[in-house]
Order: structure tokens, then sequence, then C-alpha cells
């Protein structure tokens, strides 16, 4: 270990020990890691690979599937008007508080559906209420986002978030491997009873903690409501040039990486236990990958690592192709390790660079337009995905197992090499290196 390392090492612990004489940044940071905890419980048992599962056992086909994983996308939409409503709610503990709740106490009952409707009702009332939660969840997302900039002083902020998003990994990764086991264990609809009622339990353990948050106050732009307001983010050239191509990016890769777990578990015939066992690899990875990140983050900006995380991202869907020649569990697990790396760089600096490289003051209104442009070409990704799944049913075998995924990934290997580099070349992005480390 580097004396760097030790030093911001002994930095954070000193940030989060000593429950005495603490100071309101301790407590923010010592709630804010374990929020996070139930939190990610929640949304590794009802998301991903295990809400893929669910899907089938309701019936989904892979067009709705990939409905379903355009939501979250879409919902960012709300971010939008939330950063106007901030102008006058500014109890962001208490706002952040009360739409996490409502999030995943919708999402928890999603898991009544089949004993509340008949089947023919299954699909369309979950998309209404899976809708429903995740509008309130990407609403107080942006309130999040700002809250934590403020709550985290800058000196330790790339490495207190790799800390922070290696142990929610953590607990991802084990949280999918009991999962996936316990799918196998109990087949059926009682797998899933278990499953519901532990994350019914994790929504009241998340609503304690939220309320313990710091709670700063909020440092308005000013001027109220105003259309001068949104369109700031649009004046600003550096920040709409890189929004622009995540956007992108975003749009091709969401074609494909959403609908992996469909992929692996309906087209190449996996087991539960087999898909949550490759995604935990993933989780690892991602957990390991994101103290490599952080530490990387704090020699070089925000952006100009951006620009690595691009191919590896790419890469990662490239090598499906290899299920030509070599066994499917070996390709689909080096997949997932690239995935894992590239995701995890990807998560960590996105977010430095949208509280680290945007102005204080004016930072829920670019939060929100990201997460607005984002959000449109994330819903329509997964659209196309789905799309795409079902026309290839009489297409040769290859394509639709492999085909698809490794083609979208030379599709997003070029704006990778050829655009990105120029794109994040900005003067201004000195302004997001963590200074003091």
């Amino acid at each position: 270990m580097t004396k760097r390392m030790r030093i911001a090492g002994l930095d954070i612990q000193r940030l989060l020990r000593s429950r005495f004489n603490d100071s309101e940044t301790r407590r923010g940071l010592r709630a804010s890691l374990i929020e996070g905890i139930p939190a990610t419980i929640i949304g590794n048992l009802l998301g991903g690979p295990l809400q893929t599962a669910f899907l089938l056992y309701l019936g989904f086909h892979s067009e709705q599937i990939g409905l379903i994983a355009a939501i979250p996308s879409l919902t960012l939409l709300a971010q939008i008007f939330m950063a106007f409503a901030m102008e006058r709610w500014r109890d962001r503990r208490k706002v952040s508080m009360i739409l996490g709740v409502g999030h995943r106490t919708l999402w928890v009952g999603t898991g009544l559906i089949p004993l509340l409707f008949p089947d023919a009702a299954w699909a369309p009332t979950y998309m209404l209420v899976f809708l429903c939660s995740f509008t309130l969840a990407q609403a107080g997302g942006v309130i999040w986002t700002s809250l934590m900039a403020d709550i985290v002083p800058p000196p330790v902020r790339g490495r207190y978030f790799g800390i922070r998003n290696t142990i929610h990994w953590a607990v991802a990764s084990l949280t999918l491997l009991v999962g996936g086991q316990l799918l196998d264990w109990l087949p059926g609809g009682r797998g899933f009873a278990v499953l519901f009622a532990l994350c019914a339990l994790c929504v009241v353990w998340n609503g304690i903690e939220l309320s313990r948050y710091a709670n700063p106050p909020f440092e308005s732009a000013g001027g109220g409501l105003s259309a001068s307001l949104i369109l700031k983010p649009f004046r600003d050239r550096p920040f709409l040039s890189a929004a622009s191509f995540i956007t992108l990016f975003i749009l091709i890769q969401n074609v494909v990486v959403p609908l992996y777990a469909y992929a692996m578990l309906n087209l190449l015939n996996l087991s539960y236990s087999s898909v949550t066992l490759i995604t935990m690899i993933q989780n690892i990875v991602m957990m390991v990958s994101y103290i490599f990140w952080g530490n990387l983050n704090a020699r070089f900006t925000a952006r100009q690592l951006l620009t690595w995380t691009f191919p590896i991202i790419s890469l990662a869907c490239i090598v499906w192709l290899g299920m030509a020649a070599l066994p499917v569990l070996l390709i689909l697990g080096l997949s997932h390790v690239l995935l894992g790396i590239g995701l995890g760089g990807y998560n960590l600096l996105v977010f430095n660079f949208l509280i680290g490289d945007t102005p204080k003051a004016d930072r829920p209104i670019y939060i929100a337009v990201f997460s607005a442009l984002t959000g449109i070409a994330g819903f329509i990704g997964p659209n196309i995905g789905g799309w795409l799944f079902k026309a290839a049913d009489e297409a040769p075998s290859w394509l639709q197992d492999y085909g698809i995924v490794g083609l979208t990934g030379f599709a997003l290997l070029v704006p990778a090499i050829a655009i990105a580099p120029f794109v994040f070349r900005s003067a201004r992005g000195s302004r997001n290196r963590i200074r003091g480390l």
C-alpha cells in the first residue's frame, strides 16, 4: 500500500470513526454508508437477473422485459421537475426519505401482483407500479446527489465513494448469490415470496437510516423558477458535449446490456444460480475496481478517466462472439469481468464529474438535464434490444445467442475510440481533479 493510499485511508477513518464528539460530516458519511446496505439488498433481490427471473415467471416476453428495463431510464425525466421543486422544498433529507421509502415500498408491492390480480393483468399492473416506483426513485436521485455533494468533503470524495461502493457491491454480490440459490432451492412462487418478504424488512431499515442523514443548508441557484435556469446547462459547451456523447453511448449500450440476464436465462438456458453467480463475479470485479478508479481519480480528472472506461465496456460486448469457438461460461465470465471494470469506473467517474465539474448553485439542474438526456437514451435502447431479440426468433441461433450482443459491441467501440478522446479533452476538466489528495 502506498503512502498516499495510507494517508487517504486514515483521513476517511477519522471521518467515519468515533460516535463521541461526532461532527455532522462524520454522521453524514456513516449514515450514507449504512443506508446503502438495505437499499443494495432490495435493488439486487428485486432487480437485475432476479427481476428478469420474476418477469419470466410472470410470463413476460422479450419486448416486455426490454420495456421494464427501460423504465428506470425514462423516469429520469422526473429529475427535471425535482430540480425546480428543490427551489421551494429546501429540506433535502426529509424529501429524500419520503421519496426513497415510497419508491422501495411500491417496488416490494409488485410481489403481491400474482396474489391480487388475474393472469391477464399481471404485465400491465407490474409496468404501472414499477413506473410509479421509479418515478419516485429518480426524483429522489437528484436530491440525494446534491445532498451527498455537500456532505462529502472534496479532499476525500473520490476515495470515499470508492470505499462506499466497494462495500455495497460486496453486499450486492452476497445478495445475488443467496438469491439465486434460494430460487433453485424453492422453485416457483415460494422462492419469490421469501425474496419479497426480506425486501419488506429492508424497506423499514432503509427508512430509519435515511432519517439519520446530515442535512446541510441548500444553496439556491437564485432567481426562482425560470426558463433561464433550465437553459444554463445547454449554454455550457464542455458539459453539453460530454453529456451528448454519454447519451449516445448509453443508447447503444442499453440495446444489449440490460438484456444480458434475458439472453442467459431464456436463450442460453442457464440456471438461476449460474446467472446470479456470473453476475456476482461482475459485482466483485466492480467492487475492486471502485478502489482502483478512485485512486486513479486522485491523479487524473474524471473526464480523462471516463475515456478509458468506454472501450472496456465495448469489449465486454464484443467478447460474446467468442462463444462460436470457446465454452459459453468462459466467455460470459470474461464479459462480466470486463463489464465490472468498465461500469465500475463509469459509475464512479460520471458521479464525480457531475458533482465536481458543475457549478455548485446550479448543480441540481445540471444533474437533472444530464439525467433527462441519458434517461431518454436509456429508455430507447432496451426497447430496441427487446425488438431485436424478438425479430431474431427466425434467425440463425448464433445471432440470437451471441451475435446481437457482439455486433453491438463493435457499434460501441467506434465512438469510444474515434470520438470520446476529443469530446472529453476540455481545459475545464481540470476543475474536476480531486484536490488535496
